[in-house]
């Protein structure tokens, strides 16, 4: 998402919990003459939103938020610990809930804005031992809607987007913890969960992301977008 908003043109901060991993994204971007800084933030952490969004909006106008920090969790409801349950609270609800409320003021000030969040297909359908993100999940998406309907005269601007399995480097470290050896037969497996027959690119993803949030995408808000292989409406 980073890397193809900032090749659209925009400047891209990139808030992340790994500081490491937030530069070297931001390098590359910079490296290819792109506009892209880090921020070290823990999005669960209020104070620490509000001091960095309001750092960035000092400096200049901001247009766009995007929320796509998250954690997973893997559990029913029975087998997820009350710690586990904060903990993904905290980040997939609270951090979302966070950025938002830092970023509407600016938004105001500065005559409107575009709020995109990351919800998941866990939203709308059951899926096996995922009580705990799909709870957050589905927070999202009605998130989602009470933020447009609220800011209308606003003009922001609130959409979210519900992937699929997408391959990024945490489903191969989930394979490679939860079924070493057998790590190409799952992925196989995981991919064919989608009527497409595999998993979504990120790059797909981003370009989801970069429409809805564009001009383009004026007439768009209070929606959820899948981008699922067909896995809400063609699953049997």
């Amino acid at each position: 998402m980073s890397k193809l908003f900032a090749q659209q043109g925009a400047e891209v901060h990139i808030l992340e919990l790994n500081l490491a991993s937030a530069e070297a994204a931001a390098r590359e971007l910079t490296a290819a003459g792109l506009t892209a800084y880090a921020h070290a933030l823990d999005v669960s952490r209020q104070a620490d939103v509000l001091e960095v969004i309001n750092r960035i909006a000092e400096k200049k106008k901001i247009d766009i938020l995007v929320n796509n920090a998250g954690i997973a969790h893997i559990g029913k409801a029975h087998t997820t610990a009350e710690s586990d349950f904060d903990r993904v609270i905290n980040v997939n609800i609270k951090g979302v809930y966070n950025c938002i409320y830092a970023a509407i003021p600016h938004f105001i000030a500065g005559g409107g804005g575009v709020i995109l969040n990351t919800a998941s297909i866990a939203a709308t359908v059951g899926i096996p031992d995922r009580f705990a993100y799909s709870t957050t999940k589905g927070a999202i998406y009605t998130m989602t809607l009470s933020v447009a309907r609220d800011y209308l005269e606003e003009k922001i601007r609130c959409n979210s987007i519900s992937p699929a399995r997408v391959h990024t480097p945490f489903v191969d470290g989930y394979l490679a913890n939860t079924y070493p050896g057998r790590e190409e037969e799952m992925f196989e497996k995981l991919s064919k969960t989608q009527p497409i027959g595999r998993m979504a690119k990120p790059e797909e993803v981003a370009a989801l992301a970069v429409y809805l949030c564009s001009d383009e995408a004026g007439f768009i808000t209070g929606a959820d977008y899948l981008i699922d292989g067909g896995f809400v409406h063609l699953n049997n």
